[in-house]
C-alpha cells in the first residue's frame, strides 16, 4: 500500500526567470515563470507562475507582484519558499505522497545557507532526500554531455539571472565563470535602446517578446550579400507626447540592443578557457562547446561565438529544459549524483 503513495523522483530547475519540474517517467510536468503575487495586508498568496506574471506592471497598490530570485540569487527567501511549495503541490496530486527524492538545480550565486534553506523547504513537502546541484552541471547532464569522462566538455547555461559557463571533466567542474548578466539584463538593454533610439517606453513583457521573436546576435545575408530584415510591432508609450504608440522594430535594432550583453557573455567564455589547464583547453578546442538556457537560444548566438573564438558551438536540442532534465536524470545513479553535488563550483 505504501508504494501506491510513493511519488516519483523529481528534478527542479529553480531559475531566476522560470521554474521547471521534471518527474521521472513523465518528463517536464511544470514550466512556469518564477513570479508570485501577494496581497499586502493579509500576506496571502494570490497567484504564482503564469497567472502572477500576467499581473506584472498592472497590479494595484495592495498587491505586490515579485520575482523572488534576482540576478541568480534568492532575494526574498520566504516568497521563494512559498512559490516553490505551490509549484510542487501542483505536481503532487495526493497529499499522502511521501518519501520522494528531489534534485534542485540552483543558480551558482546561491550561498550555502540558501542551499540548505531550499533543501529544507522541499523536505517539508515530504521529500526524503534532497540534492542541490549547480546549474551548469545539471544542464550538461540534461544536454547528454559526457560529464564523467576524462575529456573536458564545456557548457554555457544562459538563464534569466546568470550566464554560468563551466568546463567539466571526471564528474566535477574544473573551472567556471558566472556572469550576472543574462536574460533579464538583455530585456533591460532592449528597453533602454527603445527609449533612447525610438523615444518609446516599453515594458518587460514587450522587451522579452522582441528578444524571442526577432532578437539576433548577428545578421543573416541573402545570396546577394544583403542583410535579411525581420520586423515586429512593439507597443508602448511615446515619451515625447505621452500617448500610446505602435512602432515597427527590426532584427537589426535588436542586434544593436543586444551587442553589449552578448560581448560580456563572450568575454566570460574566453576567460573560462583561459583558466583551464592546457590539456583541458585542448579538449575544448577539439570538441567545442554547447549552449543551453533560454538565452542560449538567441538567434545566431552560436554563429557569433564561433566567429569570435574559432570554436565549434552548438545549441542543445532541449536548451530551455536542460537543467530540469539533467536534475531529474541524475537521480538514476545516486552514487554519481553525490559526487556531482559535492564537486560544485570551484573558486579561482
Amino acid at each position: 500500500m505504501c508504494s501506491l503513495f510513493r511519488a516519483k523522483d523529481m528534478g527542479i530547475d529553480l531559475g531566476t526567470a522560470n521554474t521547471l519540474i521534471y518527474v521521472k517517467d513523465s518528463g517536464i510536468v511544470l514550466s512556469e515563470p518564477s513570479v508570485i503575487a501577494v496581497e499586502n495586508r493579509s500576506n496571502k498568496t494570490l497567484a504564482v507562475g503564469l497567472k502572477a506574471k500576467e499581473m506584472l506592471g498592472k497590479a494595484p497598490q495592495n498587491i505586490s507582484v515579485v520575482r523572488p530570485l534576482q540576478d541568480g540569487v534568492i532575494s526574498d527567501f520566504d516568497r521563494t519558499a512559498e512559490m516553490l511549495r505551490a509549484f510542487i503541490e501542483k505536481t503532487i496530486t495526493s497529499k499522502k505522497i511521501r518519501n520522494f527524492r528531489v534534485v534542485v538545480g540552483v543558480p551558482s550565486g546561491v550561498t550555502e545557507v540558501e542551499k540548505r534553506a531550499v533543501s529544507e523547504v522541499v523536505r517539508q513537502l515530504g521529500a526524503s532526500e534532497v540534492f542541490i546541484l549547480e546549474e551548469p552541471m545539471a544542464a550538461a547532464i540534461g544536454a547528454n554531455m559526457d560529464v564523467d569522462g576524462t575529456t573536458g566538455c564545456m557548457i554555457a547555461d544562459i538563464g534569466g539571472g546568470t550566464a554560468d559557463i563551466a568546463i567539466i571533466a571526471l564528474g566535477g567542474i574544473v573551472c567556471s565563470t558566472s556572469i550576472r548578466h543574462a536574460g533579464d539584463k538583455i530585456n533591460e538593454a532592449i528597453i533602454q535602446y527603445m527609449r533612447k533610439r525610438h523615444a518609446l517606453l516599453i515594458g518587460d513583457r514587450t522587451a522579452e517578446q522582441l528578444k524571442i521573436n526577432i532578437g539576433c546576435a548577428c545578421m543573416d545575408e541573402d545570396e546577394n550579400g544583403n542583410e535579411i530584415i525581420k520586423t515586429m510591432n512593439a507597443r508602448g508609450r511615446d515619451i515625447i507626447h505621452g500617448l500610446p504608440k505602435t512602432l515597427e522594430v527590426t532584427n537589426k535594432d535588436m542586434m544593436i540592443a543586444l551587442q553589449e550583453s552578448i560581448d560580456m557573455i563572450i568575454d566570460g567564455i574566453k576567460s573560462t578557457i583561459e583558466k583551464a589547464p592546457p590539456e583541458i583547453a585542448a579538449d575544448i578546442a577539439e570538441r567545442g562547446m554547447v549552449l543551453s538556457g533560454g538565452g542560449g537560444m538567441i538567434y545566431n548566438l552560436d554563429k557569433l561565438i564561433t566567429q569570435r573564438t574559432g570554436m565549434s558551438v552548438s545549441v542543445s536540442e532541449n536548451a530551455f529544459e536542460a537543467v530540469a532534465l539533467g536534475a531529474g536524470q541524475s537521480l538514476s545513479d545516486i552514487e554519481k549524483l553525490k559526487v556531482y553535488a559535492a564537486n560544485g563550483r570551484k573558486s579561482y
